[in-house]
């Protein structure tokens, strides 16, 4: 089939059966059916859509969403119960354009981008248009958007949006209205694309046949132009991407599309300014920056000179751009142009600046801040939608005819105390499009952010965009914030589509590269505390286990048995209150033992472990590959069981699955990482916590019973090591070959001299120290001083431990835990610190 040239591939009996039972909307534009019926550009999709079937389009729709699941897919809002987890809603019906409609909303979309960098141009240069009196000064210097400091400020080829965004929706009539403009650093290009790649393999078929244009060329052409920008025109030049951190609520979009674009994903605490110039702490020292993508607000980027509060931002950025040698997109001031005031202004502008009529029309605006156009806001407030002009004063917009009468006297007496914070803006009933919802079809508010990326004298729009849709059928409001969902936009094309990607073609050649991508020391802390953290939750995870089996075996009434050491050991290892030990009421210990599994606030409960080693991943997502990302979104999911009627039983199962899972992380880890910096530092982690579990856990079981022999088994399960052990010996455990298989045993990946061994080569491959506490530069490398423990040194040990001299014994476990957590702090000192010598 072939979506624009073969409408008719529906029969005249009438359209499919869920198209036909879908009901449009009265009085309002559906995208998908008109008048006459389906839409043209609609009729072969539907009918395609049609003979899936139900039970075929309900597994597909799952199949989507586990894809959005493993993905890590998620739009995170501030106070929402979900937290960072709250998945990305896609639906499975996607928004057709045709080939025709989106040529003329390609030309307006290149037209508004001209002019809305044109004003920027005369705003933050001569003021002409404020002189003439174009614009209000109040629109300008009311606006806590127009950053003074930026005023004077070159930017490259005199662009300052070089993404521009444009929220689009359409009237009854069927005509398109821009609603806003996103000029200061516009999201959704990620989830955009996110969105293609999950619906082309849910409905890969129909996307073929429909010849949907593919969205590589924009972001190829997006890459381009930011190279374009770099100061000088220098070759190869770096370029970040500058991200607020992992709580901001697009950050998967932030390291996906890093990982996407090639560019490396920062946070402001990455950045420092040294002689006017930006440069990127790494630990092979500073590494200059010649472009910051950015995705911090503007007036966030520059605690000296912009926002004095701000942590997000780089102390010099301003006056690093002011000098020339680095270029920030958008530029900074840019977000000026989203105040909704402007709206009523572009027709005006666009025929001065222009010479032209708007290609696309704004929605009917009118600005508080001039006398008529209040007093017609004041008279017509049950028509009209209230905003704010500069954001910050509400929240959500004010529908007028839904405001009690206290509430409407209330939103007068602002608008009347301080009118130039307020816009009145005609209420757009939205067109509609179908979404499906319980095994029907249903309509769905819709608004479109389509895409312009800027470049040194040409425009691209991507084919497509991201469109929102409500959270439920006749709701006004269309808001990811407020529970909405999304859609890819397959924008028909009159011809097959070609292949693209951005890679380089084939027969370019590459010379071999090699080298450790350069590796920001915020990046190597949090790949140091994710091996830290994952090595923590798999020790807790087996330690558990070993108690829990027994208190299902075992009856908690008898006496001095291994259950009880274990317990005695859960006391000394600070996990439980001495009074659960002995005599205690069994579902007393077993409530004590399920907090350890699931609670999510108790430090080091399993689930809270899990929280945290997800938190410290997500700061490096874009460091994973998806396969390793998949792997971690399920140890999240799995650890989410609940108890049930059974608990022991289910906390087992749990266990167990965790178990497994964090094995294959760590056989990704091991198999699928290059051996670069951040590799070694996640090793690193990993292997100085299980050395230090190791230690302590052995310190705890033998301070428990001063008879070895019931804590033996259980620290050889704790240390997965029980089967080496049985097979070696064919005997009955005794404390010197345990000792010597847990601590001195070279080929034992699970001993302590195995650990000392892999941290020591670690430490030898590292960089030198550029970063310390004190501003100086390090002395040399971290070294690790501790003695391998000998089979002799076991021999002796262990004697004296038998002859009831056990201090030497808890003393050397002691000293390597000292040790282990002397050499965590020197490497924080060393490489994790954000603090830089100055450049001489």
């Amino acid at each position: 089939m072939n979506c624009p040239s073969q409408p008719a591939a529906i029969p005249n009996s009438g359209p499919p059966r869920l198209f036909a039972a879908y009901q449009p909307l009265p009085k309002i534009y559906d995208e998908s059916v008109g008048t006459q019926g389906i839409r043209p550009h609609w009729k072969a999709f539907a009918s395609a859509f049609e003979k899936l079937g139900l039970d075929e389009l309900n597994a597909r729709w799952e199949n989507g969403r586990k894809v959005i699941r493993e993905h890590g897919v998620t739009y995170n809002v501030y106070g929402d119960p979900q937290g960072m987890d709250r998945p990305w809603e896609l639906d499975t019906v996607p928004l057709l354009i045709s080939s025709d409609e989106w040529r003329s909303i390609e030309e307006g979309l290149v037209q508004r981008a001209r002019l809305i960098n044109l004003v920027l141009q005369d705003i933050y240069g001569p003021q002409q248009l404020l002189r003439s009196g174009l614009i209000p000064p109040a629109l300008i210097f009311a606006n806590p958007a127009f950053l003074r400091p930026c005023h004077g400020i070159k930017v490259p080829d005199n662009w300052y949006v070089h993404l521009h965004a444009c929220d689009l929706a359409r009237s009854p009539d069927g005509k398109w209205w821009i609603l806003a403009d996103r000029t200061q650093a516009p999201s959704g290009t990620g989830y955009a694309l996110e969105n293609r790649i999950v619906l082309s393999r849910i409905l890969p078929e129909e996307f073929r046949d429909c010849n949907v244009q593919r969205l590589a060329r924009f972001f190829s052409f997006q890459r381009e132009a930011l190279n374009r920008l770099a100061p000088r025109h220098r070759q190869n030049p770096n370029i970040v991407l500058l991200t607020p951190g992992p709580h901001n609520e697009t950050y998967f979009e932030h390291a996906y599309l890093a990982s996407y674009l090639g560019f490396t994903l920062v946070e402001g605490g990455d950045l420092t300014v040294r002689d006017r110039t930006v440069y990127l702490k790494t630990l092979e020292g500073l590494q200059r920056v010649d472009v910051i993508l950015r995705r911090v607000d503007d007036t966030f980027c520059d605690p000296l000179e912009l926002r004095n509060d701000s942590f997000l931002g780089v102390p010099g950025l301003l006056d690093s751009v002011r000098a020339g040698n680095v270029t920030v997109s958008n530029a900074l001031g840019s977000s000026l142009m989203e105040s909704s005031a402007f709206l009523a202004f572009l027709p005006t502008l666009c025929q001065h600046l222009l010479g032209e009529e708007l290609k696309i029309p704004s929605v009917a605006t009118w600005w508080c801040g001039q006398a008529e156009e209040q007093k017609y806001v004041l008279q017509n407030l049950d028509k009209i939608v209230v905003k704010p002009a500069f954001g910050g004063v509400l929240r959500f917009p004010f529908f007028g005819r839904n405001l009690a009468l206290q509430d409407r006297e209330d939103l007068v007496d602002a608008i009347t105390a301080r009118p130039f914070e307020y816009v009145g803006q005609e209420q757009v009933a939205f067109s509609t499009a179908p979404a499906w919802a319980q095994n029907e079809l249903e309509p769905r508010g819709v608004v479109v952010r389509a895409y312009v990326s800027v470049g040194q004298d040409s425009c691209s729009v991507m084919p497509g965009g991201l469109a929102r849709i409500s959270s439920r059928s006749g709701d006004p409001v269309v808001s990811m914030q407020r529970g909405g969902g999304s859609k890819d936009i397959w924008v028909l094309s009159d011809n097959p589509v070609e292949q693209l990607t951005l890679l380089l073609p084939s027969g370019q050649p590459i010379g071999a590269v090699r080298n450790a991508a350069e590796l920001p020391s915020r990046v190597a802390d949090n790949l140091f505390w994710l091996g830290r953290y994952a090595e923590r939750l798999e020790n807790a995870l087996r330690l558990m286990r070993c108690v829990i089996t027994r208190l299902s075996d075992e009856s908690v009434s008898h006496g001095q048995n291994e259950f009880t050491v274990i317990l005695q050991m859960l006391v000394i290892l600070e996990r439980i209150p001495r009074r659960l030990v002995g005599r205690v009421a069994y579902k007393e210990l077993e409530h004590e033992l399920m907090q350890l599994v699931y609670s999510s606030t108790r430090p080091g409960a399993i689930r809270e472990l899990v929280l945290r080693m997800r938190q410290i991943a997500s700061t490096v997502r874009d460091r994973f590959s998806a396969d390793t990302w998949r792997i971690l979104n399920q140890l999240q999911l799995d650890s989410r069981s609940r108890p049930g009627r059974l608990p022991l039983a289910n906390a087992l199962a749990l266990i167990n699955t965790s178990i497994i899972d964090l094995a294959a992380f760590s056989g990704m880890e091991m198999e699928n990482m290059t051996r670069g910096h951040g590799w070694r530092f996640l090793d690193l982690g990993r292997r100085l916590e299980r050395a230090s579990n190791l230690a302590e856990t052995c310190r705890a079981a033998f301070m428990a019973d001063r008879t070895p022999s019931p804590v033996l088994w259980p620290l050889l399960e704790i240390a997965d090591s029980t089967m080496t052990y049985r097979r070696r010996y064919f005997a009955q455990v005794q404390l010197q070959p345990v000792l010597d298989l847990l601590l001195a045993d070279q080929g034992n990946p699970r001993s302590l001299v195995f650990q000392i061994h892999a941290l020591k080569s670690h430490l030898a491959n590292l960089p030198k120290p550029s970063l310390s506490r004190t501003g100086s530069e390090s002395e040399g490398k971290p070294i690790l001083p501790l003695k391998e423990p000998s089979c002799a040194a076991i021999e002796i040990l262990t004697k004296q431990f038998l002859e009831q001299r056990r201090e030497p014994l808890y003393a050397f476990l002691k000293e390597i835990e000292t040790e282990l957590s002397s050499l965590s702090d020197h490497l924080t000192a060393s490489y994790f610190s954000l603090s830089l010598p100055r450049m001489n």
